[in-house]
């Protein structure tokens, strides 16, 4: 397969395996290798998340309590901060 990237891109792909003394085909292909484990591990996540919603074991939590306890954490952490 073959890749394209932007001039900057490819620079900086060449600079880091210049400095690392690997190729940066391995370079490339070790990133897409991690994109792609973190991408799995994202969508289990989010799989059993849904289950979970799904099933009943975990309620929902209202969008407008969800905003108020941040906006009152956010107001706390004002408070706490000197010369406020």
């Amino acid at each position: 397969m073959e890749v394209h990237f932007a001039p900057e891109t490819e620079k900086k792909l060449k600079d880091l395996a210049a400095q690392s003394g690997r190729g940066p085909d391995e370079l490339v292909e070790d990133a897409m290798a991690g994109y792609f484990e973190e991408v799995a591990q994202t969508r289990e996540m989010l799989n059993s998340r849904y289950d979970d919603l799904k099933s009943g074991r975990v309620k929902p939590i209202p969008g407008d309590e969800v905003e108020a306890y941040f906006r009152e954490k956010s107001a706390a952490a004002r408070r706490s901060q000197p010369g406020s």
